[in-house]
């Protein structure tokens, strides 16, 4: 997708209410995105929307909200960012308004016990490999999983240092998936790999929470020696 065509399309975010979903979807609207937030009441939907139209200064039109099967309906690319245990059940229900879009899984399963942070086991290999299971007719990504949110939702900063590895089998959705991601200022959207490599992506965050507790910080990734 050229920026033309990036200007022009709505951004689906499917746990926009939560941190993840509402920072990434902050960071789009900035960046003169249209973003419809989903949530399974679209009440609070349209709250958080008119919230992140104020906080980002914008019109209230290019921010929306709804419940989630008219935020699947209403986007071109769609962004799942909703917790680990209702992700099947979510996508599952969505199958029919998913269908021929594409879908950016940035699920991270992930237990916490008195050691920490640490990655889950999956059956299919990843949280982004179950969306491709249930989302047959989709055409399934997965990114954005080492994005802080809390930087995310402080518009004082003004750039984010990182790389967002962009994982996925079909080559236009995946370029599609990295222009989303240069649209947040700092951003690099970088190539990762096939969708099977998912799960070691996933799983890293848990590494980074470590990082985080221990230095106080908000670590994200840079590759290192890319033009």
């Amino acid at each position: 997708m050229t920026e033309p065509e990036l200007a022009k399309a709505t951004i689906g975010v499917l746990g926009g209410t939560g941190p993840q979903g509402r920072g990434l979807a902050l960071r789009w609207a900035a960046a003169g995105l249209r973003v419809v937030i989903g949530s399974r009441d679209a009440t609070r939907a349209a709250t958080a929307a008119a919230e992140l139209a104020d906080q980002a200064g914008v019109d209230d039109r290019q921010v929306s909200g709804a419940d989630n099967a008219g935020c699947a309906t209403a986007a071109d690319l769609v962004l799942v960012a909703v917790p680990w245990d209702g992700h099947d059940t979510l996508l599952t229900s969505l199958r029919a308004e998913l269908a021929g879009k594409i879908v950016i899984d940035c699920v991270n399963p992930m237990g916490f016990d008195k050691q920490g942070p640490f990655a889950l086991p999956v059956a299919e290999g990843s949280a982004a490999q179950q969306a491709a299971a249930l989302l047959p007719d989709s055409r399934v990504t997965a990114a954005f999983h080492h994005v802080s949110a809390v930087t995310l939702a402080d518009l004082t900063v003004p750039e984010i240092n990182l790389d967002v590895l962009v994982l996925g089998d079909d080559r236009e959705a995946t370029d599609q998936v990295r222009a989303l991601a240069d649209a947040i200022p700092g951003v690099r959207g970088v190539f990762g790999g096939r969708l099977r490599n998912a799960g070691q992506v996933e799983a890293l965050t848990a590494n980074l929470i470590a990082i985080n507790r221990r230095y106080k910080t908000h670590a994200g990734i840079r590759v290192t020696d890319l033009p």
